[in-house]
């Protein structure tokens, strides 16, 4: 790969013709037109998150004549160049030279047409370390991916865009990238993260595939619409709203994909699962919440799910005692069901340690954990009994 370090360009020529695009939430060109400032393989703006403190330190760098670091484009074709290193911050210097936002000077914001004549100079004057790049697109795609492992480093997703950018990316981005998108509201109860990091088009990503997010990119890089990914996604999205009428906190961010190919076969009647899910909810052995909804669509057939309180080491310790005196007073074991064998352990009287709580009417039946309905039985009989 062919580079060139270029130290004439200012912070006005770089931002001579700077576009924003507030729907999207990116910069689009620069350099009276030449620059091409997001790419499809580049993140999304995030210097404006929390504040806007990234954005506003890089004014505020210009302004005290410290370095920006190295900057890097890719000469795609004659006069033509897109950021492959550098976006984040000559969008944030471009938004705030075009008044999208103000940094503060002491207890007073500042737009850029507020400032002194002099500041807005030194701004404007600033000059930028550039390298002009040149090569492959697979040399490009490595070297940006090798560049960016400083400041806000890429996640798996971004980089992936970056891998397999084209049509593909291109209208997947404009649909679950898109902060404005109206469906983000709704997503947003069943995944966490946010637009601008591509939280929501790794989870369309992810369910489609299978979890083989990188082949499937990979396969449908050059086609011209999302059509496949939209509809499962919104499948899935469905078949979750439909299922649970109750929208909780504890839902976002399940794996609802594999939740879905595992169960959706299944029919559920929602008021049945909203009763569910509320008695569970109000349950005080259920430590999990968020295991409640594996655990209904699965029949609630695995109460591991939800981390059910276990007996605390007083009740273990009376109940012990309780059912050692009485095996002492009888003659038999004081396991219960080692008692009423017929091996050489009907007698025997376990130590503590060799014992293990549980439940006489099991939690899923309705048992309770508490000191009536626990029983010590020894470590053998508790395993095998738990493995009915």
């Amino acid at each position: 790969m062919k580079t060139n370090l270029r130290t004439d360009l200012t912070v006005a020529d770089v931002c001579d013709g700077f576009v924003y695009n507030e729907l999207e939430g990116k910069g689009l060109f620069g350099l009276s037109g030449k620059l091409t400032i997001q790419p499809e393989y580049q993140r999304n703006y995030i210097y404006a998150e929390c504040g806007g403190k990234r954005e506003q330190a890089v004014i505020e760098s210009l302004l005290k004549g410290y370095p920006l670091g190295l900057i890097y484009f890719n000469q795609v074709a004659d006069d033509k160049f897109e950021v492959l290193d550098g976006q984040q911050r000559i969008t944030s210097i471009g938004r705030f030279i075009t008044d999208k936002f103000a940094i503060m000077e002491g207890d007073n914001p500042q737009i850029f047409q507020s400032l002194p004549p002099e500041q807005k100079d030194k701004i404007r004057q600033s000059k930028l370390l550039i390298y002009e790049c040149q090569g492959t697109e697979k040399e490009i795609k490595q070297w940006f991916e090798t560049i960016n492992i400083a400041g806000v480093p890429l996640n798996k997703q971004e980089l992936l865009n970056a891998i397999y950018s084209g049509p593909f990316v291109t209208d997947a981005k404009a649909e679950f990238s898109n902060s404005q998108n109206a469906n983000i509201q709704k997503w947003s109860a069943y995944i966490k993260g946010s637009a601008n990091r591509q939280d929501f088009l790794e989870r369309a990503l992810e369910w489609v595939s299978c979890g083989d997010v990188g082949q499937y990119m990979s396969q449908h890089r050059n086609d011209t619409n999302i059509s496949e990914l939209k509809t499962y996604f919104n499948t899935v999205i469905d078949w979750v709203s439909g299922v649970f009428s109750d929208v909780e906190n504890e839902m976002r961010g399940l794996e609802w994909g594999r939740l879905y190919e595992e169960h959706h076969h299944k029919s559920y009647d929602p008021a049945k699962v909203s009763a569910g899910v509320q008695r569970l909810y109000a349950d005080p052995y259920v430590k999990k919440r968020a295991g409640v909804f594996e655990y209904i669509l699965g029949g609630k057939t695995q109460p591991e799910l939800l981390q059910v309180r276990v007996f605390d080491d007083a009740t273990k310790k009376a109940t012990y005692k309780k059912q050692t005196q009485a095996a002492e007073k009888s003659g038999k074991s004081n396991c219960p069901l080692c008692a009423v064998g017929h091996d050489a352990n009907k007698k025997k009287v376990w130590p503590l340690k060799d014992m293990d709580a549980d439940h006489v009417t099991a939690w899923s039946k309705g048992g309770e954990t508490s000191a009536k309905n626990c029983q010590m039985l020894c470590k053998t009989h508790n395993r095998a009994k738990g493995n009915r």
